[in-house]
């Protein structure tokens, strides 16, 4: 009833082939500053909602688009020219029986306090200009929206949304570092900014690790002192990579540095969004945090998208919940792929296919495994609304 299909998947797993390339843009980075400020802006729509009425009313604001600024940076502290503009653009229910609600209001606050959350030097006060453009959804969609067949909404749209498991060593290490320089390494070193993108390259067993890291000029005096926290953010990252791998990895911060010309990667805000770097929701990250080439991805925007029949957010998070517990709760699986496409208008927890591709490891038959996988898939489709839950509640990354 539920379309769940298993099969064997024949190819070589990516952590077993040659060369393998991974992605993450930190939470300064334009695009995922995008995606941050659109995810905000749903969740607090969504519990304003729910306050006023006890449910959510349709709404996606997952077109926030970011138009870099004019800056100079100086050590010893420079200054912002232009300020950064940030469009936030969607749709949402502005009013229901009869009651009007500041949807315009709420956006822009909840857009501007992501920005004081996530950026430590950003001042969306005088740093930023913002322009809400939020408009209303169709009547088709609303109508949609409001649909239910027992407790699942109908989907939005004719979409799908992919995920799989485990992460390789290469994946977990991109992902942790950084992370770990946002929520760590930033906290020691104050002239770390936000705007870090960690890009990963497995040759064989051996792996580059290239790191754009943005300066923050206010607590840097010289070029003296860039180089030394470049070094020692170098030299902090090569001591954590041993925590995910054996693997020799070279680590590499700032490549495009010319100290001789003066050229490095200072900034007076702490990411690039101040001069040059535009950023637009759904360019970066996958729903999983990583942007992965050697893997199939879906390229949906999960962030902003309304967190209870938009298939393009809640399709991609199941299909990495169903891949993650098929992994961890079946022996013998080297890679799981979950792929689900919806019906427009279809019960979301009746998906048109749901495809769970495995690849086993020697020894192992997927026939065997095709009960339990189907099993797992079921759960989750029994219980897709936990997931608006968790969304709301801020439980689940998107980006």
């Amino acid at each position: 009833m539920k379309n769940i299909y298993v099969q064997e998947l024949k190819q070589i797993p990516v952590e077993k082939q040659k060369v393998e390339i991974v992605e993450r843009k930190g939470i300064g980075h334009p695009d995922s500053l995008a995606d941050g400020i659109a995810e905000s802006m749903s969740r607090a729509l969504s519990r304003e909602y729910i306050k006023r009425f006890g449910v959510v009313l349709h709404h996606n604001t997952d077109e926030t688009q970011i138009v870099a600024g004019k800056s100079k940076p100086s050590f010893g502290g420079g200054e912002i020219i232009q300020p950064i503009f940030i469009l936030l653009v969607g749709r949402a229910t502005k009013e229901f029986e009869g009651t009007w609600i500041p949807t315009d209001k709420i956006a822009l606050k909840a857009a501007k306090d992501y920005i004081r959350k996530a950026m430590a030097n950003l001042n969306p006060d005088e740093d930023v200009v913002f322009d809400v453009r939020i408009g209303e959804g169709s009547t088709d969609l609303q109508d949609v929206f409001m649909r239910k067949s027992g407790k699942a909404p109908h989907a939005n749209d004719t979409s799908f949304g992919i995920g799989y498991a485990p992460f390789t060593e290469t994946e977990k290490l991109v992902y942790n570092v950084e992370r770990r320089i946002y929520n760590e390494f930033r906290k020691e070193e104050k002239a770390i900014g936000e705007d870090v993108k960690v890009m990963g390259l497995r040759e064989g067993d051996r792996i580059t690790l290239t790191i754009a890291c943005a300066m923050v000029d206010r607590y840097l005096d010289s070029i003296k002192d860039y180089i030394a926290v470049k070094e020692s953010l170098t030299e902090w990252v090569k001591e954590i990579v041993t925590e995910y791998t054996n693997r020799k990895v070279e680590v590499n911060v700032n490549t495009a540095d010319d100290y001789e010309r003066g050229c490095v990667y200072l900034t007076v805000t702490g990411t690039s969004a101040e001069c040059g770097d535009d950023g637009s929701v759904g360019r970066g990250n996958r729903c999983n945090g990583l942007i992965t080439p050697y893997r199939p991805m879906s390229m949906e925007a999960s962030a902003g998208k309304n967190p209870i029949n938009h298939v393009g957010k809640i399709y991609n998070i199941l299909a990495n919940f169903i891949a993650k517990d098929c992994y961890e709760n079946i022996e013998g699986i080297e890679e799981v792929y979950v792929k689900i496409l919806s019906q427009i208008g279809k019960p979301i927890n009746e998906p048109k296919a749901l495809d769970i591709q495995i690849i086993p490891r020697s020894g192992y038959d997927v026939e065997k495994m095709e009960k339990k996988a189907v099993e797992i898939a079921e759960n989750w489709l029994d219980n897709i609304t936990k997931i608006t839950d968790m969304v709301i509640n801020g439980e689940v990354d998107v980006f």
